[in-house]
């Protein structure tokens, strides 16, 4: 607990040092009393906010812990006076992104037990890391002239992950991954389902080496079981700063975040790369969601890195399912030419290309039909084609002509918004 003094604090003080001065020079005697009694209510502000006793319990429970761009985020306060007697008036402070906002109340003097509480509205505009906090509660002397805070409750992070579209998923490819093709035919009944016989690698367990087959080839063999069918889907995100402006970063990131909630719950394994080497690795499940969310949160456009860079890390994944590469129309030829290439190693391949004119008005729109080519779409977005409208254009509805949907079965006509990742 610090004593500090308060700009009019500091203000007195610097009069009162100015009264001693001028009535040196001057002659007058009035003066060095009014520094007197400046100087003696500075002093009685600072005894006032150090010994009268207080004792506030407070917690801050932030709803929903994170938030979509744009969505609704909120702060919910509450104070408890834990002293035998009254407590004074006070004022609470939460400040938010580093200190550039805050939210302040004032707190009434509460009985002894008694609790109030408090909400404010937090700024969700923009996607990204935000410290809050930590709260502190503090006591002001009558005239303001000093303060003391302490710390009611430490500091926390929202999330803030970027606007989600409601999209369909990818349609399923086909790989050489059991884990990302369609089903194998069950051959047994009951239990794990047995499915082949294959050699054995550094790591299995040895609890499935299947002994009569190993002492006919005199190597070892593991008991492959057939596993669940479940598709997979790698999003390639390029962030380099040469390719965006924070507009388009946004508009990218948006279309990351949009494909990855409709693939997840689609029942996908979900994998996100980028540009700058970062790799989640697959997963499935709302953990894996939220994951790849908070790295997309605290994504920044960087100078480093490239398409090259990333489509190597998305090599070393397993080269099965299909692939999502989100860039801009300032990718060179060759940049574009290695995301074509993807497509005689992956099941599908999808290039989402942002447009200029998307975040910048003054740019006219160029004529630039979505294409299509073997295992390969493009999907253009632009002023007139919002990321929205073009993938379920050019990618949703294919997936659904295909007879594919999320669960491998009838497809559904509805894309998922996304809103239940909050909860």
């Amino acid at each position: 607990m610090i004593t500090n003094l308060t700009r009019r604090g500091w203000t007195v003080v610097c009069a009162a040092v100015v009264f001693v001065a001028a009535g040196r020079l001057l002659g007058i005697a009035e003066l060095y009393a009014l520094a007197v009694v400046g100087l003696g209510l500075i002093a009685g502000a600072v005894v006032y906010v150090r010994y009268v006793p207080w004792d506030l319990d407070a917690t801050r429970e932030v709803r929903p812990p994170q938030v979509h761009a744009g969505g609704n985020g909120r702060v919910e306060l509450s104070v408890r006076n834990q002293a035998n007697r009254r407590s004074p008036v006070l004022s609470a402070r939460d400040p938010f992104d580093d200190g550039r906002r805050w939210a302040r109340f004032h707190i009434a003097p509460l009985q002894p037990g008694e609790r109030v509480r408090a909400a404010y509205r937090l700024p969700t505009a923009e996607r990204g890391l935000f410290p809050l906090g930590p709260l502190t509660i503090g006591l002001t002397d009558p005239f303001g002239l000093a303060t003391v805070a302490r710390t009611a409750a430490p500091g926390a992070t929202l999330a803030v992950y970027p606007r989600i579209d409601p999209v369909y998923p990818m349609a399923q490819a086909r790989g050489a991954d059991p884990t990302a093709s369609t089903g194998h035919p069950s051959l047994a009944v009951g239990g794990d389902d047995f499915y082949a016989l294959r050699p054995y690698q550094t790591g299995d367990d040895l609890r499935r080496v299947h002994w009569p087959s190993s002492a006919r080839s005199d190597d070892l063999m593991i008991r492959q079981d057939e596993l669940p069918w479940q598709g997979r889907i790698s999003v390639l995100a390029d962030v380099r700063s040469t390719q965006h402006s924070p507009a388009s970063l946004e508009l990218a990131l948006s279309a990351v975040a949009s494909i990855m909630s409709a693939s997840s719950r689609a029942g996908r394994q979900v994998r996100m790369v980028t540009s700058d080497g970062l790799d989640t690795g697959f997963g499935s499940g709302h953990s894996q969601l939220t994951t790849i969310l908070g790295r997309l949160a605290a994504a920044r456009a960087g100078p480093g890195g490239s398409i090259a860079r990333g489509l190597s890390v998305l090599d070393r994944g397993g080269t099965t399912g299909g692939v999502v590469v989100v860039t801009t129309d300032a990718a060179t030829e060759d940049d574009l030419a290695s995301i074509r290439r993807l497509s005689g190693r992956f099941g599908s391949v999808a290039m989402v290309i942002i447009e200029r004119s998307a975040w910048d008005a003054d740019v006219a729109l160029r004529p630039s039909p979505a294409g299509r080519g073997r295992n390969t779409v493009v999907v253009r977005v632009n002023a007139e084609r919002s990321f929205q409208t073009a993938w379920n254009a050019t990618v949703g509805r294919p997936a659904r002509r295909s007879g594919l949907g999320p669960t491998g079965g009838a497809t559904t006509d509805t894309p998922w918004t996304g809103d239940a990742v909050t909860r």
